[in-house]
Formats: C-alpha cells, sequence, structure tokens
C-alpha cells in the first residue's frame, strides 16, 4: 500500500489592491489541519478531493498535512507564506515515511520576499520528505516558469474557465502518482511560455482562442500516447510579477524532445493568435444597461450582466445607471460593504433605509445613495449547487438584502464573493425566476451555470481593477518583452 501525502496552500493575488493577504485572512477562510484536509474536500468538486477519489480507487493510504485558502486580495505577506508553507512541510515530515506528495497550488500566488512562491513550497517540501515524487495541480490562471518544473515531479493544470474540472485534475494527478510509483511510467516535463498577458475574460475556454489551443493539445494526445498531459496556462494577468504570463507545461511517459516538442508547438499557436488573447471589446456600464433594458423590452430574459472589472466587490456604476434608466427586477449579487451590513442590522428586518452602498474600494465608483427596505438578514455562508466547486461553502459573512422596490434588490455581504449559481440569490430569500435582470461580480466563473439558463450574457467594463485593457496598470515587474504591455512593446 502506498502512503500519499496531500496538502494545500493556494492563492490568487492582485498585486495592484492596496490590502495586503495576512494571515488572519487565512484563518477566517478556515485552515484544516491532518485528517481534517481530508475529510473537509470529501464530496467537494475541488483538486483535493480528486485526489481522495484516485487513491482510494487504488488502495492507497492518504496523510493530511495543511489545506490553506482564502480570497483575492493584494500581496501575500511574508510571515502568512511562511507560516503555512512551512505547516506543509512540518506536516509532511511528521508523518514519517511517505511514498509521494500531492500538493493542491494555484499559482497565481505573490509574495514579495519570494518571486516565485509556488516552487519555493515544493522546495520546502522536497526539503523533508526528499527524493520521492511531487506532484502539483494549478489553477488554469497560474504564472509559472521553468523553476516550478526543475523541483516539481509532475504539473497538472485544470482544463477549464470556468473551473469545473478542478475534481478531475486533482484525480488525473493522483492516477498518474499511482502509475509513476508501480513504475508504469516515468514523468517527464517540458515549459515553453509565449510571451502574452491576456484579460481574464478573453480567457474564457469555450470560446476561440482558447479551444485554439486545447483542441491542438488533444490532436497531439491523440497522435503519441507518450503524451499524457498538456497543461495551457493563459496566466493571471493582474499579478505583476517576473513570471507573469502564460505557459505551456507537457507531461510526458519518459520523452523529454516529445515534451520539448509539443510545448513548442502549442506556445507557438499562442504567439501566433496573440493579437485575439490579448485583446477584447467589452460593453461599458451605459452601454451594458441600456442593452439589458432593451433586451428585457424584447421578451428575452434573464439578462446576466458579468461585472467583470470589479475586483473590489463594491463598484457602484453598473447598478447606478440601471437605476437611472428606471431598470425594473434588477438582482444585484454581492454588494460587498460590511459597514452597510452593519447599519442593515441595526435598522431591523422590515425597516425603511436610507444609505450609501459600496464606493469604498479602488475604482469603485462614488457610493450609491438608496432607499429601500431591509429584506433579508442572516449568515450569507451557502453551499454551492452549480457545476463549479459544487458541495463548497461559499463565504459571505453577516449579509442582508435591500429592497429598493420594483423588483429591485441588492445583496450585501460582508465578505466579497463571486456568484457562480443560482444558490448566490436564492438562499438569501431572492425570488431568482422573478428576475429580469443580474449583476454578478464574475469575469467567466458565472458562465458555468448561467450560461444554461440566460435569456442573454454581457460582459461588462465598468472602471475597476480587473480592466480589460492591461495597459492602464502600473506594471514594473513584469517581463519586458510580454505581449501587448511589457516596456519593449510600449515604445
Amino acid at each position: 500500500m502506498f502512503r500519499i501525502g496531500i496538502g494545500s496552500f493556494s492563492h490568487e493575488t492582485h498585486t495592484f489592491l492596496d490590502k495586503l493577504t495576512t494571515i488572519e485572512d487565512f484563518e477566517t477562510s478556515g485552515v484544516a489541519y491532518g485528517d481534517d484536509l481530508i475529510e473537509k474536500n470529501r464530496g467537494v468538486r475541488n483538486y483535493v478531493c480528486g485526489f481522495i477519489t484516485g487513491l482510494e480507487r487504488h488502495g492507497a493510504s492518504m496523510v493530511g498535512s495543511v489545506g490553506a485558502g482564502t480570497g483575492v486580495f493584494g500581496w501575500v505577506t511574508g510571515d502568512a507564506f511562511d507560516k503555512y508553507a512551512n505547516a506543509l512541510a512540518d506536516g509532511f515530515r511528521d508523518a514519517g515515511k511517505l511514498d509521494g506528495v500531492l500538493l493542491a497550488l494555484h499559482g497565481g500566488m505573490a509574495v514579495r520576499e519570494y518571486p516565485k512562491p509556488e516552487a519555493e513550497i515544493v522546495r520546502r517540501v522536497r526539503a523533508v520528505v526528499g527524493d520521492i515524487p511531487i506532484f502539483v495541480t494549478l489553477d488554469l490562471h497560474a504564472n509559472e516558469d521553468q523553476e516550478l518544473t526543475d523541483v516539481a515531479d509532475g504539473v497538472f493544470a485544470c482544463m477549464e474557465f470556468p473551473h469545473t474540472d478542478t475534481m478531475e485534475t486533482g484525480l488525473a494527478a493522483a492516477e498518474c502518482m499511482i502509475a509513476t510509483l508501480k513504475g508504469e511510467f516515468k514523468p517527464t516535463m517540458a515549459i515553453q511560455k509565449p510571451g502574452i498577458i491576456s484579460p481574464a475574460v478573453r480567457q474564457w475556454t469555450k470560446a476561440a482562442p482558447m479551444t485554439v489551443f486545447r483542441s491542438r493539445a488533444d490532436e497531439w494526445r491523440l497522435r503519441d500516447k507518450d503524451v499524457h498531459y498538456v497543461s495551457i496556462m493563459p496566466g493571471f494577468p493582474y499579478a505583476d510579477v517576473p513570471d507573469a504570463g502564460a505557459s505551456v507545461i507537457v507531461l510526458t511517459n519518459n520523452n523529454k524532445l516529445l515534451a520539448e516538442t509539443v510545448a513548442r508547438d502549442i506556445s507557438a499557436l499562442m504567439w501566433e493568435l496573440r493579437e485575439t488573447l490579448a485583446h477584447k471589446k467589452v460593453l461599458n456600464a451605459a452601454e451594458a444597461a441600456d442593452k439589458a433594458i432593451d433586451l428585457v423590452s424584447k421578451g428575452i430574459r434573464p439578462v446576466v450582466l458579468g461585472d467583470g472589472s470589479d475586483r473590489t466587490g463594491d463598484n457602484t456604476l453598473v447598478m447606478r445607471e440601471l437605476l437611472n434608466r428606471g431598470a425594473r427586477n434588477v438582482g444585484l449579487a454581492t454588494m460587498h460593504d460590511r459597514d452597510a451590513v452593519n447599519k442593515l442590522e441595526q435598522a431591523g428586518l422590515g425597516a425603511k433605509v436610507s444609505l450609501a452602498l459600496g464606493g469604498w474600494g479602488q475604482a469603485s465608483g462614488e457610493p450609491l445613495a438608496v432607499t429601500g427596505t431591509v429584506a433579508w438578514l442572516g449568515d450569507g455562508d451557502y453551499i454551492a449547487t452549480g457545476p463549479m466547486g459544487t458541495g463548497g461553502k461559499n463565504l459571505c459573512g453577516p449579509s442582508a438584502v435591500l429592497d429598493l422596490g420594483n423588483g429591485n434588490q441588492i445583496i450585501v455581504t460582508s465578505f466579497n464573493h463571486q456568484v457562480r449559481d443560482d444558490a448566490g440569490f436564492r438562499h438569501f430569500g431572492v425570488d431568482f425566476d422573478k428576475l429580469d435582470i443580474m449583476v454578478l461580480r464574475s469575469r467567466v466563473h458565472f458562465r458555468a451555470y448561467y450560461e444554461t439558463i440566460a435569456g442573454e450574457i454581457l460582459e461588462v467594463e465598468a472602471p475597476g481593477m480587473g480592466p480589460v485593457d492591461l495597459s492602464v496598470l502600473d506594471y514594473k515587474y513584469i517581463p519586458a518583452d510580454a505581449f501587448p504591455i511589457g516596456r519593449n512593446w510600449r515604445k
């Protein structure tokens, strides 16, 4: 029986946000240790559940170390990184002899003290477990380079955005681990970086050019059985880090030349389609409001507005434009404003309240002055029911619903939250089926569910910290030749 260590330390770091990511943030989101890591992830569609499923299928035993992750904030502090990276390593050291290690990382973490944090995590684990296979799962938005593939034995990035296949990704890593330990597989990798940084809304994997890249990868897998796994990662664009940008990692069975050939081929294809990947026209808030109202007037409903530029969860611009135009039956999920929640709680259920919502964050617009009735108060935490992260807990904290009349409702939460399915409305007592227009703080993840029920989806570019036009951000540390925003392209 093989004995496999399991751990997770994950963060997607938006380095342009002012708020640092601290130990308190990870602790608030919940940190699991030992066997609790394994038990908490059973039945949840994520990487760790994939590890568990694959290892149990083969009768392997599991040892949990640490599971830590939290929402998108600014730079991870050095002390937070050290705490959880060291805890991971300590957990594996204390576990005794292990045959292999499976790590659910992200690839988009940014720490000023450690320019390549995921590689540093693997190095610290390697220092205590020795020369045994270490396989890593990554988010499709990973920013990675050769430093990670030099220290890890296998890398598996999810293939879908929205990330509906994280469990399958973890399962692939676990299956490959067992094959490697049985001597049936010798993991051999190559990595290429095409030198492109693209906005998140352009990375939807059900549309070109991402579909083109995946088709090429599938062609290679069909052509040669030794091409085992192809990770195509367009990267996380809102991280000003030296390894920013797209990467392709190819895992083969003991065929370095093949891995290098496939990685170069797909990287070259990405470069060929760089303009399509890096640029996209998106409606502004006023245009989106006009179009949404027009669509509803023609009987097309619900219209879903994905406010992909809002990274702090408190942007007021889209809702303001809709209200100014007299829109009806609008649901906004969610407005991140803890102070407003406190005021609504103090007012009490059924109270009529006038207050200013949101607008406190970076590039979020002015606070939105509204008057409405407190329609719901309670614990906003709920379980995801849609295709992404099914069974996982979404943290919203103390929350409220403000009914503005005319069917317009705003869900106000204590924590920043990205709604991905209808539970993000229904949990708060909102009659989901009566909404004509839904405003979501999401770039692409919402599509996994809302593509199935929307009359039409509109992508919205309200000024915010997640712009489609990346040139408005002040990058300092990205590669100089990164298309289209590296300094060599700006001259």
